[in-house]
Formats: structure tokens, C-alpha cells, sequence
């Protein structure tokens, strides 16, 4: 029997931010136009794992996804013992920014999913400069009401409890062994990592009154499945139309994890995104 090796190549990388050195997981493939990839909240990279073995993705991008710190093989800084988490949109921005310069991108696009999805409206307003073009999957301009407490409750089993709420955030027909997967990432996170998550996900993250900040300079696009009910397609659409310039794709058959609940269906509709990207992208540049 020969043994199969997927083409993923996973490194750690030392990013300094704020007088610490945060130790990072990440894994690449491909070559081109870097395509850094931002996982949900409380979750880790692995939820990008179809595209980056997706040969029509990585003949033109070289796709990055990483841990953000406290998630996944990204640990956690000394002293963290003595504090609670939480995610704000300052740390969460420059952080990813910080991490593409640690790595020499030049103006990568940034692609992420749920809180990975709402960060690029705050990357749009303050990094336009540094970045080729945005795609923010399942995002919207204020997500309400899933900053919930009790998930980090002591009697609650935080690893079932994460995931078993936001399973039935996937469409009913994704496949049943990729919604399960996604299931077990969300039931492997640290204690009180989901609830800090989305305290920026629900509190720090309130653009309501901000998307006019957005110039259209940069290419943005709003990708959100029908089935998602914390970001719903309507409430998409509504932040888009208040963002100039952006684009709003409604997914049909897919729910909040499109990239890992139903990686076929969402190809279908990453795939014209990514290749007006390139169109817009001078040959030679990546």
C-alpha cells in the first residue's frame, strides 16, 4: 500500500504584537496571489483543509490558513491563566495584518468565515492599503444576541455545548460527515475560547453606523448561505447595500461553514470570485 500525502505543508511562525511573540500555526499550498483564509470563532485552520487541496484554488493563489492565537496549534500567551478571554476588533485586525507581514504578502486577499467574515469590514476601513480584496463569508454589519454565558459555565461541557449550538447552523443537505467534522472542531476548543470569540462577534463587533467609512477602493465580497440564521441572508444583504462597491453572493444549499459543511457547493460559488480576483490581478503579481 502506498501512502497518500496531501499537499499541505504546515509551519509555526513567531509574530510580534504588542511586546509579545505569539507562536503560530499555519498551513500553505499553492503559488500566485496569496489567499489568507480566517477560520470561525472557536475553531481552528482545519476548517479550510478542501481548499487547500483544491488544485483549481491553489494553480493561481497561494492559500494560508492559520490559528489564531489561543486556537488550534496556535497556544496561548504566558500569563493567559490569569485573564478572560476575549476578542476585540483592534487586536483581531491588526493581529491578521501583523501576520501577513510577518510572512512578506504582498496586498494578499483575505478571506474569512463568520467572525473571520465581519473582521474584513473593520479590514476594509483600516488596512485598504494592505490588502488585494476581501471576501467576508456569512458576514454582516452587527450579529446580535451570541455573546451567551452559560457556555463557559462550569456544569456545562464547553467542547459538546459549542458545537451541538451551532450544528444546526448548517444546511440539512451538506453531508452528514462534513457537518459532524465540523461538529468535532467546534468540541475541541479551550475552555471559554467560543464565548470570547463572540463577544467580538456579537459586542465589539457593531458596524451598523460604520459602512460608509468603507471607500470601495478595495474589491469586497459578501457571501452568505441560505441556511444561516446568525447571519442571515437578508442581513447581508442589508449591510451591502450600505458598503459601496461590494458585491453580495447568496449561497443556495449551504449554511454558516460553507467551506467545510459543503466544500462543493461552495466552489461553485468561490470560484467566479476568485477568478474576477485574478483578472483584476497584472500578470507577473502574486
Amino acid at each position: 500500500m502506498t501512502a497518500v500525502h496531501e499537499p499541505i505543508t504546515g509551519r509555526y511562525v513567531y509574530i510580534p504584537y504588542a511586546g509579545y511573540n505569539y507562536r503560530v500555526y499555519y498551513e500553505e499550498t499553492g503559488h500566485g496571489i496569496p489567499l489568507v483564509c480566517l477560520h470561525t470563532a472557536g475553531t481552528d485552520a482545519r476548517e479550510w483543509r478542501h481548499q487547500l487541496t483544491d488544485p483549481d484554488i491553489t494553480e493561481n493563489f497561494r492559500v494560508i490558513a492559520f490559528d489564531m492565537p489561543w486556537h488550534g496549534k496556535s497556544i496561548p500567551p504566558n500569563g493567559f491563566e490569569k485573564q478572560e478571554y476575549r476578542l476585540t476588533a483592534k487586536f483581531y485586525s491588526e493581529f491578521v495584518m501583523t501576520f501577513c507581514k510577518a510572512l512578506e504578502l504582498d496586498l494578499p486577499v483575505i478571506m474569512g468565515s463568520s467572525m473571520g467574515g465581519n473582521i474584513c469590514l473593520h479590514l476594509a476601513v483600516n488596512f485598504e492599503e494592505s490588502v488585494r480584496a476581501l471576501i467576508a463569508i456569512e458576514a454582516c454589519d452587527y450579529s446580535p444576541g451570541w455573546y451567551i454565558n452559560w457556555l463557559a459555565h462550569p456544569h456545562v461541557h464547553g467542547g459538546e455545548a459549542c458545537a451541538t449550538s451551532v450544528f444546526g447552523l448548517m444546511a440539512p443537505q451538506s453531508p452528514a460527515d462534513y457537518r459532524w467534522e465540523t461538529w468535532w472542531y467546534y468540541s475541541q476548543g479551550g475552555p471559554g475560547i467560543f464565548k470570547g470569540d463572540l463577544y467580538f462577534y456579537s459586542v465589539d463587533h457593531d458596524f451598523r453606523d460604520r459602512c460608509g467609512e468603507i471607500s470601495g477602493n478595495v474589491p469586497i465580497y459578501l457571501m452568505t448561505g441560505v441556511y444561516d440564521f446568525a447571519c442571515t441572508p437578508e442581513m447581508t444583504e442589508q449591510t451591502g447595500q450600505k458598503i459601496r462597491g461590494s458585491e453580495t453572493i447568496i449561497m443556495d444549499g449551504i449554511g454558516h461553514f460553507p467551506m467545510s459543511e459543503n466544500p462543493a457547493t461552495f466552489k461553485r460559488y468561490l470560484m467566479p470570485v476568485l477568478t474576477k480576483i485574478t483578472e483584476k490581478t497584472p500578470a507577473g503579481v502574486g
